[in-house]
């Protein structure tokens, strides 16, 4: 059955894409609810965001009306709503609910995080009776995972839908059309899957000291699909020599950071403890490495260089010497560590450049270089997207040669592989 069910937990962006990502989820529409004034714009919710009822009511008292009348005239905002359009027989109502509730703080009266306003208060719209029943019973539910967890009184609006405005055409799917944002994380960390320990279990991340990598995820894990986005494309892929660690904000303890945790993710390049640079929101994999080359390299570096400005070695130098005679092992990506050339593979082509016969399977592509009035092969590292070196057909019996530049690997011997 096609049923539709309306909800609020602050700004609507964040939370239209949150439920769009649930299967059995047929549309979602971003919008306005819960006021008493027609044809509400966006700029109408922020204008009236203040306390703008309470001073219009204190004026509609000494005129002398009836409380029927004062209650009637007085202005009530609208909160940002998504309109979820779902199919019953895929994803459950329960689930829908479940998931609002564990998305943002219940608690917090006209406001998520940093978004402060009455166009922010929590909310559920309901179409059906039974909507309302399993609202307010997962709602109960859930106040006594949070009375256990230290938090306060659920304040939740909780009445049949009245009516819905659709938000200007640049809301919808804003997210989706602006990539680079981020996800606000207003969950409490209280959880319906594990009803006797709420929050997943986290233990304290204290600086390990030198250089690393933090990145800020949801207290609640599979909450935030940037998150989500961004462990598939790098997190999950680095193997890279700077470790790299995933927390909740709540985790943190003993670092030096002034940049805000609560947008998620949030990616930190630490020294020592101390924050270096960080980055709100979500990253390509692309612009995360160039980053990590000005952390880890140095953006006046022979290896910066040759990374990302396509630049060179000087031939026979001193990184080539160091990697030229090395006992069996595999070359790796200084940034990503992604394994790149192997040992065996190598040669010596006296040409003052590593060289190879093949790289490893999958993880390094080729593209076409004009530079300099010539026509060559350029390798790229698939990972991090780094120049590498070029490919010749000037190789032992006929195979390729793979020319590379040696400042931009890193080398591991066989039995630390």
């Amino acid at each position: 059955m096609i049923l539709e069910i309306f909800f609020a937990a602050g700004c609507f962006w964040g939370v239209e894409k949150n439920f769009e990502s649930i299967d059995g989820v047929i549309d979602v529409v971003s919008g306005y609810s819960g006021g008493n004034y027609e044809d509400p714009t966006y700029q109408d919710v922020l204008d009236n965001r203040t306390s703008q009822g309470e001073n219009f009511l204190s004026i509609l008292k000494n005129i002398g009306l009836s409380d029927e009348e004062k209650e009637k005239n007085t202005l009530i905002n609208h909160t940002e709503t998504i309109k979820v359009i779902y199919d019953s027989d895929r994803v459950s109502t329960e689930t829908l609910l479940k998931n609002f509730w564990e998305i943002h703080d219940p608690t917090q009266l006209n406001r998520q995080g940093n978004d402060v306003g009455n166009n922010y208060r929590s909310a559920i719209y309901w179409t059906t009776d039974k909507q309302k029943d399993i609202a307010n019973r997962t709602g109960q539910e859930f106040q006594k995972l949070l009375t256990a967890d230290g938090y306060g009184q659920i304040v939740t609006e909780i009445a049949a839908l009245e009516k819905f405005w659709p938000a200007e055409s640049y809301h919808q799917d804003y997210l989706v059309k602006n990539p680079n944002g981020y996800c606000p994380d207003h969950s409490t960390g209280v959880s319906f899957l594990n009803q006797s320990s709420s929050k997943i279990a986290k233990n304290d991340i204290i600086p390990l000291g030198g250089k690393e990598i933090i990145v800020i995820g949801p207290e609640i894990e599979g909450t935030c699909l940037f998150c989500l986005e961004f462990e598939k494309k790098v997190t999950s892929i680095y193997k890279g020599t700077i470790p790299l660690r995933s927390t909740p904000a709540s985790a943190l303890k003993g670092f030096e950071i002034n940049t805000p945790t609560w947008a998620t993710p949030t990616i930190f390049f630490i020294d020592d403890g101390r924050e270096v640079w960080s980055h709100q929101g979500i990253m390509s994999s692309e612009n995360f490495y160039k980053a990590l080359g000005e952390f880890k390299l140095g953006k006046n570096s022979e290896s910066f260089n040759v990374a990302f400005n396509e630049g060179t070695d000087r031939r026979f130098c001193k990184q080539y010497e160091i990697f030229k005679d090395t006992p069996e092992g595999v070359f790796i990506d200084k940034l990503s560590g992604r394994p790149l050339f192997d040992t065996a593979d190598r040669f010596n082509s006296k040409s003052g450049w590593l060289s190879f016969t093949k790289p490893v399977d999958n993880e390094v592509y080729e593209k076409l270089d004009l530079s300099f009035g010539m026509s060559r092969t350029e390798i790229r590292s698939v990972s991090s997207d780094i120049h590498l070196g070029h490919v010749f057909n000037d190789g032992p019996d006929e195979m390729p040669r793979y020319c590379i530049n040696a400042t931009v690997l890193e080398f591991v011997p066989r039995d630390g592989v």
